[in-house]
């Protein structure tokens, strides 16, 4: 019998789990790598609800499941030196813990890559970790273009707008991933569970004070607090300042479906210790204008509901990020980019240095393995 091996926290284990391990397990003998407390602690930000002995324990009970361990390494590939080790036939994932170095890792192993799909057995609901802790419903958020310019040490060069969309924590996206989890913390802070309603820009000030007091010495942008706390698609109009002199927002339907469609997430490996991303900026007029046209240019080709134009001002904002902060992608989320974008009309990084997720345009969606968003709506 063939042996298939999975990876996973497996915190709050439910049907979905079981679901995923039935369908690995029609492929031979299923071996699972949990991740520890302490990988889970680094990439999610929270401590488990269950101990990784507890998770280790049920596991092990269910009888799809022939054996398994706690992964010995650490980050999103902890389990490399275990599988190494075991040397499975099959490695098998599911879309939203699909990455390019899985798939990399598989090819120099010469194991077979199974991508699947979430299917939930019979009758019963879709179900996730991360629904399951639905006491938090506070989104995150991820910047489509212009991201920097809320800084004021950006915009003072050139003023130009920042695109956001409020997206719905459907996952529980990685820790330090550029879809603002820090600002998202300090509202769980705030708020517990959810944002308040009523003046929804007076609660994104709130949020931007709470987490910029007096004597900070680096600033979070408020695209990060904006981005949480507004609903739906919005472009920030920044000059010079931290809070946009204009927000317009869209909550059309049509658009942030077609958003919502055209929009992939792809995880990338653990950033390097001691990494700075302000190292290395070269900030010239000319580079914050192209970077100010190139949301321009994005923003309209949005609400033109344009594809190629779309992807095009896409990859021409991350390509005036980088311009600016070279530090932003290292030599290894490049190489994954070009692996990974021959079938995308735009890309661009959400975080940097790792540790986040390249973000790819496509209509091609069935060449795509990644994680799909859901944009809050209004109300």
């Amino acid at each position: 019998m063939k042996k298939v091996f999975v990876s996973g926290c497996f915190d709050l284990l439910h049907s979905g789990h079981v679901a995923f391990f039935e369908e690995a397990a029609q492929y031979g003998a299923l071996y699972v790598g949990i991740g520890s407390d302490d990988t889970i602690y680094q990439l999610k930000g929270r401590k488990t609800v269950n101990t990784e002995q507890e998770r280790l324990y049920m596991i092990k009970a269910l009888k799809a499941v022939a054996g398994a361990w706690i992964n010995t390494g650490s980050g999103l590939l902890d389990f490399l030196e275990d599988i190494k080790t075991f040397q499975p036939d099959i490695f098998f994932v599911n879309e939203d813990g699909h990455t390019p170095d899985k798939e990399k890792i598989c090819r120099e192993l010469d194991i077979k890559y199974i991508v699947s799909k979430r299917i939930p057995h019979g009758q019963l609901p879709v179900r996730s970790t991360t629904a399951l802790r639905r006491e938090c419903l506070i989104p995150y958020r991820i910047d489509l273009a212009g991201g920097w310019l809320d800084q004021p040490y950006v915009s003072k060069y050139h003023p130009g707008a920042v695109l956001t969309v409020s997206i719905e924590p459907d996952y529980e996206f990685n820790d330090r991933s550029g879809m603002a989890t820090s600002t998202r913390k300090k509202a769980i802070e705030i708020w517990q569970t959810d944002i308040p309603h009523g003046d929804l820009e007076k609660c994104a000030k709130t949020l931007f004070c709470f987490e910029n007091p007096p004597g900070k010495s680096e600033i979070s942008g408020s695209q990060d607090s904006l981005g949480i706390v507004l609903p739906g698609l919005n472009k920030l109009d920044y000059d010079n300042d931290y809070w946009p002199r204009n927000i317009t927002s869209v909550y059309d339907e049509d658009i942030l479906k077609w958003i919502e469609e055209r929009l992939y997430l792809v995880a990338l490996s653990p950033r390097c210790n001691n990494y700075n991303v302000l190292n290395n900026t070269d900030i010239t007029r000319s580079k914050v204008k192209n970077l100010a046209d190139a949301a321009d240019l994005c923003w309209k080709a949005i609400l033109d509901k344009d594809i190629r134009s779309f992807g095009s001002a896409f990859t021409a904002s991350f390509e005036a990020q980088i311009a600016m902060f070279p530090n932003m992608a290292d030599d290894g989320i490049l190489e994954t980019l070009e692996q990974q974008k021959a079938h995308a009309l735009g890309w661009k990084l959400s975080g940097a240095g790792g540790g986040g997720y390249l973000i790819f345009v496509t209509e091609k969606s069935e060449n795509v393995r990644g994680i799909k968003i859901r944009i809050r709506r209004k109300g």
